[in-house]
């Protein structure tokens, strides 16, 4: 079923998803996706503000005067299709298959979530015009890629000015095997590493005259992937250290070579800071007599939103809506939500089933975005009807 064929068909939700997937927006390009949000936002009466940074297009958007404020957070950006012609129809095409999904690059990922905040708010707004608290959207074009320019610089905008935050939906694929059988109440810090091991090249005859820096870096990362980093706790996993990439030689089978580059990655609980694991890291490297450099970042801290006001009404609204009660979970990679989190902003994430994001022939359930709105709406009554 073409986009053409079923334009007067869509619920409001898919028409508006329909419009937004065919924008081709990859990292940091929008393609004019939040001008079509903006405007009906204003025609609700939010008030828009546009926040650029860099090459990244973002907005903060508010209705209502007083009270907690609830943000549905998102971004426009997608991930690269790849080739077009891998995809079953073309990716920034949006369709409905036989069997009823909706596919097309951001389907899942998350252009089909903003449909249905967007809706859902259009809906709960015209019923509620005075309604308690402020509704927000907090919407970017820089999640898939650096993550610098968009949620991040915004919050630290927010910040500057004492701007308040309670609540965050958060509309990333949380789904796993049923719309909303998985709601994320927080995520493990992510902390990065980039080890350069000095070693001395030389002839692979001669390796006196030489010192590899494999040989040197293996009992080392050794003892990294065999240290027992923490046993977690009833919210999180224990702490996990993978290396992702090794790099060395010159590429002739008779050179030793004169350096190493290791790259690795802590996914970490509650249960230790980054200052810690840092500390531990350059501990056993320091006790293996390496010659080293170790470049950090921190790409997120853990955080956790426990039982409370927002995620009460969101369990409740899903089942009300989907009739069944979500489990809680914290697991899976990071999310913008790590950054609204230091606002001391209660933040969940929810949205449709993350089985296709990111790969050829990305598709959603289509009628699972109008159940979706539903349950945005319904969290919303809780909070503010």
């Amino acid at each position: 079923m073409s986009n053409a064929d079923t334009a007067s068909a869509l619920s409001p939700t898919l028409a508006l998803a329909f419009d937004l997937i065919r924008r081709p927006s990859v990292t940091p390009d929008d393609e004019g996706c939040q001008t079509v949000m903006i405007e009906r936002l204003e025609r609700l009466g939010f008030q828009i503000e546009r926040l650029p940074f860099g090459d990244v297009v973002n907005f903060w958007a508010v209705h209502g005067h007083h009270g907690p404020v609830l943000a549905f957070a998102g971004h426009t950006d997608v991930v690269p299709s790849g080739p077009h012609t891998n995809w079953a129809t073309p990716p920034f095409e949006p369709s409905i298959d036989d069997e009823g999904m909706l596919c097309g690059r951001g389907a899942a990922d998350m252009k089909g979530s903003l449909a249905a905040m967007v809706t859902a708010v259009e809906r709960f707004v015209t019923r509620y015009p005075d309604h308690a608290g402020r509704i927000a959207f907090l919407i970017t074009s820089d999640e898939e890629g650096p993550a610098v320019d968009g949620t991040r610089a915004v919050v630290e905008h927010l910040r500057e000015r004492h701007e308040r935050l309670d609540y965050c939906i958060v509309g990333e694929p949380s789904s796993t095997r049923e719309l909303a059988d998985v709601i994320k109440n927080g995520r493990r810090g992510s902390l990065g590493g980039v080890l350069h091991v000095k070693g001395i090249q030389g002839h692979v005859a001669y390796p006196h005259l030489a010192r590899n820096p494999i040989h040197d870096v293996a009992p080392a990362l050794d003892a990294l992937v065999r240290e027992h980093w923490d046993d977690g706790n009833a919210f999180f996993p224990a702490t996990s250290f993978q290396i992702s990439n090794l790099r060395s030689g010159t590429g002739a089978t008779n050179v030793i070579p004169g350096e190493l580059e290791a790259v690795f990655n802590f996914r970490y609980s509650t249960e230790v800071t980054h200052e810690q694991l840092r500390q531990r890291t350059e501990a056993i490297l320091d006790a293996h007599g390496l010659d080293y450099r170790l470049d950090w970042t921190l790409n997120g801290e853990p955080f956790l939103t426990a039982e409370g006001e927002l995620v009460d009404a969101t369990l409740a609204g899903v089942e009300e809506i989907a009739g069944r009660r979500p489990e809680l979970s914290t697991s899976g990679g990071t999310s913008d939500g790590r950054f609204i989190a230091t606002l001391g902003s209660q933040v969940v994430e929810l949205g449709p089933l993350n089985d296709t994001i990111h790969k050829v022939n990305e598709r959603v359930c289509a009628s699972h975005l109008d159940t979706l709105s539903e349950i945005y709406e319904a969290i919303l009554k809780r909070l503010f009807a």
